[in-house]
């Protein structure tokens, strides 16, 4: 397989919304199997379509000794808690916020095959799967911080584009932060 570029920040396929996938061919089995690839030499636990630059409906995860690949994801059911935590994401590398998200989220989509899946997720998993849907609806997770958090995060990331070192950020508290 291969490892693909990383679309960064600034990039316009992060903003828009990716197009569902009508049919799964070959070309998704192998953009599936490229972008495992990719978030694993990252490294990361998630990676979405449009981060590297297919703006399809389709994200990678890895979280201990399971991945998965989902295609066409719509979250049906979300927990009413919800839980803050740090995140990062492999398009932002370097920069870590608090994002409140749902402690738990059913997602329904269709795996490489084509088959019809739903996974119950909770905790880091729910987390990377609603950061992955964010990425496909043009959403990044800077759009869930707090006003001032994302003016910082918005800051750091115009001073990289124009070449002036910058601050990346609070560190995470105790490293748990994940790039997603």
């Amino acid at each position: 397989m291969a490892v693909l570029p990383i679309r960064q920040w600034g990039d316009p396929v992060l903003r828009a919304r990716a197009r569902e996938v009508e049919r799964v061919t070959d070309g998704h089995r192998r953009l599936a199997a490229d972008m495992l690839d990719t978030m694993r030499d990252a490294p990361g636990v998630g990676l979405a379509g449009p981060q590297v630059g297919v703006s399809e409906r389709i994200f990678v995860w890895e979280l201990d000794d399971e991945h998965g690949v989902v295609i066409n994801p719509v979250i049906s059911v979300r927990s009413a808690e919800e839980i803050e935590d740090e995140e990062g994401c492999l398009s932002m590398p370097g920069l870590l916020y608090p994002v409140v998200r749902h402690q738990g989220v059913v997602v329904e989509g269709i795996d490489e095959s084509g088959a019809a899946i739903r996974i119950d997720a909770t905790d880091l998993l729910a987390r990377i799967f609603q950061h992955e849907i964010d990425h496909l609806d043009g959403t990044l997770f800077i759009d869930r911080l707090e006003p001032a958090l994302k003016r910082e995060a918005l800051a750091v990331l115009r001073d990289r584009a124009l070449g002036f070192a910058s601050g990346v950020g609070p560190p995470a508290a105790d490293g748990a932060g994940a790039a997603l």
